[in-house]
């Protein structure tokens, strides 16, 4: 079976339970390192997720995983928060970090850069406005140009 559809099997199985006791579902990786498979699920709930959140959502996660078995190769299943800087998959997650800071990678250069890293100004109408350095240089951004774009930690 495809990464993809792995991916999207357990995105279905595990995002009621998601939905149930108010838990995000981040992200899910299927992914070969070395010789090892490794099914990691990305977890958050509003306050930050903790070990306890994570070892109950990795119980129920074997549990489904178990009765239902769509996974043939022997994997390692990790149940972890997305980290400080997490990725912002979705619109929804573009709209809850306004005020914060991002780093944003685009498929082709706007205004001659690919990268921006800076504040998340404001999300409306699906552009994305994001100030710069000290100059405070603003740039405004398609989503549909977002290649990807996460929470960054800005020194």
């Amino acid at each position: 079976m495809s990464t993809p559809k792995i991916k999207s099997i357990v995105e279905e199985m595990v995002q009621p339970y998601m939905d149930e006791h108010n838990f995000e579902l981040v992200d899910v990786e299927y992914v070969k390192e070395g010789s090892n498979w490794f099914l990691r699920i990305y977890v958050d709930k509003e306050g930050g997720i903790d070990i306890d959140d994570c070892g109950v959502i990795s119980e129920y996660i074997s549990q489904q995983l178990d009765l239902n078995d769509p996974i043939t190769d022997v994997y390692f299943l990790e149940v972890s928060s997305p980290g400080a800087e997490r990725p912002l998959k979705k619109s929804a997650d573009i709209s809850k970090s306004v005020g914060k800071d991002v780093f944003v990678t685009v498929y082709e250069a706007l205004d001659g850069l690919k990268e921006f890293e800076g504040r998340l100004l404001s999300f409306e109408d699906d552009i994305l406005v994001i100030v710069i350095g000290k100059k405070q240089k603003q740039y405004s951004i398609p989503y549909a140009k977002v290649a990807s774009a996460r929470l960054t930690i800005i020194f």
